[in-house]
Parts: structure tokens; sequence; C-alpha cells
């Protein structure tokens, strides 16, 4: 007997958490960024810098300096984000960052994690490798899931280019301009020439570049040489040097994001690093999935290799579904723009920027129904299918845009505070029940509105310092940020608890294909069904993006004459066999599953 306990001990300690089996549209995410989020010590504020803000980075009274958040503030606060139904914790980039750059009185900080100048550790304002591995085995430990927002495209603004006064305004020098053997033929035979077809990625072929001058004249700064970690990533000859993108054309890949070095992502010894480097990460940590940060911006070569080799390093690791998803920023509604990059590029998923903007649009009552409906029919189009679709990860605000009610104001709505609550909560049910992985932006839950995008969009939740922040005013509460917003009784908070528990209890709203039942060229009703891949069951949601009511006759699968409410108000039964009756209040929603 005593042998048979042991045996089912080791089976037991030996079985791969519960947590590992779920797929990635099984998820709910929850995006932050650790220094605006809770500061759990004090003592890392300034990153183990002296001096002023321009040397350590801190300000907590300037929205573009960091502010004191840190990973063991997040891990204090898990509670408190797997009690809102966050399955999945998604953080803006950890590593250690370039503390603070821009020219003089423009400057600002790397608290948001995208001026990586140490691939291998943690940004000391954040903590320690440590406190990632504490924060990780506690999400965990609560059978939640971490994934990491990972930057290859490229570091910290450290090379400069010497005809540029201001590297923020150097323009973007062509291949055809300035073609690598252009010195005489000091760099050999052309590199990287045209189209995939007719490249040579050997490293052969890039070892005849050995001069990085082909398009500026580039210049390190003493005290930066050696700043870079891995060392191979202070050597210029792995970036383009070729100046700033205009995001067109080949600029689109090979130009500076900003001055921010970009990496020359077409050499096999960056491709080789950068799977090294990120690969560490999985192997000493577990987490898993990684957000591509600017994934567009990288030649489709570097990806087509990347995944698979980090999907090999995941399984190896025991993580069987990590979830790899890119960011292919647009600002409209055009599904073949992201679609392609899991075509082409071979990326298994991307973040749904047309849906943002498509449900933008919906909810705030500035556009038909039908735009959603549009933006559904166009599934097909990712690789994979329909199918493929369920894994995009949506959202409908994030750190850079900005927030979902700034943005429903920017693109037209116009009425008050009260009107703006219910279709924010009207967005969050769209959000939690359609087709994709819900991604909710940190603070949403506690009605942040913020003033438009970027460092207008990245308010505290814990007491704010910074003025323009603090005079915002927050949907559904008389708070501010000047106080710690992380009450779990706010209206906001309750309804997508509330929706997120629906979600993740119901195999229809996670794994289910979604099928089209109605929709208008005006504001009012939006109907889909969505089906349990197990049973069949249908389950029918159902949005009114109008101000009056709305009564309409909606078509469901004849076997659907029962239907059990699981939010909002359903019909008990079928009108006839196929056809049910809603009736929505104005702005209101249903979820309703058939018996």
């Amino acid at each position: 007997m005593a042998a048979l306990a042991a045996l089912a001990f080791l089976a037991t300690a030996s079985s791969p958490p519960a947590y590992r089996a779920r797929l990635p549209e099984d998820e709910v995410i929850y995006f932050l960024l650790p220094d605006r989020f809770e500061n759990g010590d004090p003592s890392n504020d300034r990153g183990g810098l002296s001096g002023d803000r321009l040397t350590t980075g801190f300000d907590p009274t300037h929205k573009g300096f960091f502010h004191g958040g840190d990973l063991k503030g997040l891990t204090h606060r898990l509670d408190y984000i797997k009690g809102l139904g966050a399955t999945t914790v998604w953080l803006s980039p950890i590593f250690a960052n370039k503390a603070v750059q821009g020219p003089p009185g423009r400057e600002s900080a790397g608290y948001h994690g995208y001026w990586i100048t140490d691939f291998t550790k943690v940004d000391p304002h954040l903590g320690t490798n440590t406190d990632f591995k504490a924060f990780v085995d506690a999400a965990h430990a609560k059978g939640m899931k971490v994934y990491m927002d990972i930057v290859v495209n490229h570091t910290a603004d450290v090379i400069q280019l010497a005809e540029c006064k201001n590297q923020l305004d150097c323009p973007y020098r062509s291949v055809a301009d300035y073609p690598y053997q252009r010195r005489g033929g000091v760099n050999g035979a052309p590199i990287n020439s045209g189209f995939a077809g007719e490249r040579d990625g050997s490293p052969a072929n890039f070892a005849k570049l050995k001069d990085p001058n082909y398009a500026y004249t580039v210049r390190v700064p003493e005290t930066e040489r050696n700043i870079k970690v891995p060392a191979w990533l202070n050597n210029p000859i792995y970036y383009h040097n070729r100046g700033n993108s205009t995001f067109r054309g080949e600029s689109s890949t090979m130009g500076d994001f900003s001055s921010l070095d970009d990496v020359f992502t077409e050499n096999p010894r960056v491709i080789r690093g950068m799977i090294e480097i990120y690969g560490a990460w999985i192997d000493k940590y577990g987490v898993d999935g990684f957000r591509i940060d600017t994934a567009q911006h990288v030649n489709a070569e570097f990806w087509q290799q990347f995944v698979p080799a980090i999907l090999k390093r995941a399984e190896a690791r025991g993580i069987p579904n990590f979830h790899i998803f890119g960011e292919v920023a647009t600002g409209d509604m055009d599904p073949a723009h992201t679609a392609v990059n899991t075509r082409v590029d071979k990326l298994p998923s991307v973040l749904d920027f047309s849906f943002g903007r498509a449900v933008i649009d919906v909810a705030a009552g500035v556009a038909g129904t039908d735009e959603l409906a549009k933006l559904f029919r166009a599934d097909p189009l990712y690789e994979g299918g329909a199918p493929a679709a369920l894994r995009l990860p949506t959202f409908l605000g994030n750190h850079d845009a900005g927030r979902f009610p700034a943005l429903m104001k920017l693109f037209g709505y116009k009425g008050g505070e009260a009107e703006l609550l219910k279709r924010d909560m009207l967005g969050h049910a769209m959000l939690l029940t359609l087709r994709g992985v819900p991604t909710i932006y940190s603070g949403d839950e506690q009605g942040f509105v913020g003033k438009g995008g970027d460092q207008d969009a990245r308010q505290d939740m814990f007491a704010s310092k910074v003025a323009t922040y603090n005079e915002d005013k927050l949907l559904g509460t008389s708070s501010t940020t000047a106080q710690s917003n992380f009450n779990p009784q706010h209206p906001m908070y309750q309804e997508i608890a509330a929706l997120a528990r629906i979600r993740t209890s119901h195999r229809a709203l996670t794994r289910g294909l979604q099928l089209i039942r109605y929709s208008q060229d005006k504001p009012g009703l939006f109907a889909v069904s969505r089906f349990d891949p197990a049973s069949g069951r249908e389950m029918l949601l159902a949005f009114n993006t109008s101000t009056t009511p709305v009564h309409e006759l909606v078509r469901v699968e004849t076997r659907s004459k029962e239907f059990e409410l699981l939010a909002g108000t359903c019909p008990t039964k079928a009108d006839a066999p196929g056809s049910v009756m809603i009736d929505l209040p104005a702005l209101g929603y249903s979820v309703c599953y058939a018996r």
C-alpha cells in the first residue's frame, strides 16, 4: 500500500498544472505597466541611481517619468486581478531600460519598458530577476498565466548618426540611394538586395558587411560603448543605421522608430541571438506567452525562424500552449492589414486592432452595427481561418492609442457621462463575449478615461501625484487618480468580473465559432450565435447600441427552443422554431444559453 501511495504521489507531482492545459482562447488577459500599477518597494524608485530626474528617471509628478510601481507591488495585487476574472497577466517590457533619453527639453524616462539596454535582467526601477520569478511563481500558484512583452525591432537610442544634429529628425536614407557597398566596394557584394526570393540570408553573405557607415556616419558615445547586454548588441554592424522610419515602404522594417536603434533582423547572428535571449526567459521563469512589440516593423524571414524556435523551446519546458501574438498597429478597420502577418510572417496570432476600432464606432453609437458584421466576415483571412480568429487578443483601448471612453469621444460620441458609462459597459460586454481573447487594460475596470493616447493613457493605479491625471473625472465613482484605485465594488469592476466568469465557464464563449444573426446600417441591434464545440449548444448574444429599446425577431437554430438567462434579459422560449423575439432596453445586452 505504501508503494502504491508513493507511486500515486509521484504521478500527481509530475502532472502538469491545470492552467497549462488551457488554450490561448480560454484566457481573459489583464494588461498593465508595472511602473503605474503598485509600489511595493519604495527603495527601488530611483533604480539605484543618484541625482535628479534626468539621471534617475524618477519623478512621480510627471507623466513621462518613473512613478515607483514595481514587481513586488504587482505580486501583492494578484488577488485583485484574479477577482476581476482575469486568467492571464500581460506586463509591458520589464527589461533594463535606458533611464532617460531625448533631446534637451524633450527628455522622458523608460518607465514603459521599450528602451531596452539589457535584455537579460529586470529594470532596477521595477525590482530584480528574483522578484520576477516570485511574481511568476505566485501567479502560477493562483492558476494564472504570465505573458511577457518582448521587443526585437529596436533597442534604446545609443547609436548616433553624425550628420544629424537632432536624432529625432534624422531622415531615412534608402538602400537605393545608399547601398551597402557604396564606399568603393568596402562592404563586398550587396546584401538584402530585394524581395524574399532574392535575399541571401547566409552567414557568409552577411560576413561581407564590415562597415556600418553605408548611409550615415555612425557614432557611439564613449560612455555607452558597452551599455547593451548581451555584448554583441553593442556592435553597430547589427543595426540598420539609416535614419528614422516613415513607416512606409522599406523604411517600415529598416528605419529607426523615433531614433531607437533599429536592429538588423535580417542578419543570422541577430536571429540566433534573439532566440537565445527570449528562450532563456522561458527556460528560467516558465512564462506562458509573448506579446511582440512593433512586429510589423520586422522582416517576415525573421519571424519565420524565431516563432518555431520559441515554440519548440516552450514545449521543451513543458508549456504546450505558449501564446505568441504580434502588435500590428493600424488605425482603421482593415483586417487584411493584420491578417497578412499571420499568412506571410507566420505569426501565430496578432492583436486585433480592427476589432477595437469597430467596437469603438459601434458602441459609441456613431456607426451602424453592420460595421461589426463586416469585421467578422473577414475572419477567414487569417492563417487557419475562422478558428484562428478565436485566438486573436481583442481590446478596446491601450497604453498607446488611449482608453476606450476617450476613444469613443474622439471618434464622435457627444453624450453625457452617465450614458458614457453605459456605453463603456456595453463595449466591455462585446469584448468579453464575442470571438477573440478579451484584453482588459489596467484602470479600465475603475472608470479611467484620460485625455488621449501615450502618456495621457498611462495613469497610476496607486495614488498618483500627476496633476493632469488627478484632474480627470472617472466614470462610475467620485474618486480620482489622486486616490488608490483598487476598488472591487466599482461598477465597471463588477460588470467585467461577472462577464468574465460567464465567459470562462462556457466553452461556447471561449472556443465556439461565431455566426452573425442580425446587424443593420444604423445604431441598434447586433446579434450573433456561438456554439459549444462539444455539445453544439447555442449561445445567443445580443447588443443594443441605440438609446431606444429594441424589439426584434432574430433567427436561431431550430433545436434552440428554450433559453437560460446568463446576463441581461432573455426570451424564455422561441416564438417559433428557429425564431426568438429580442427585447433589449437602451444600451442593453443579453447573453442567452439555449437549453
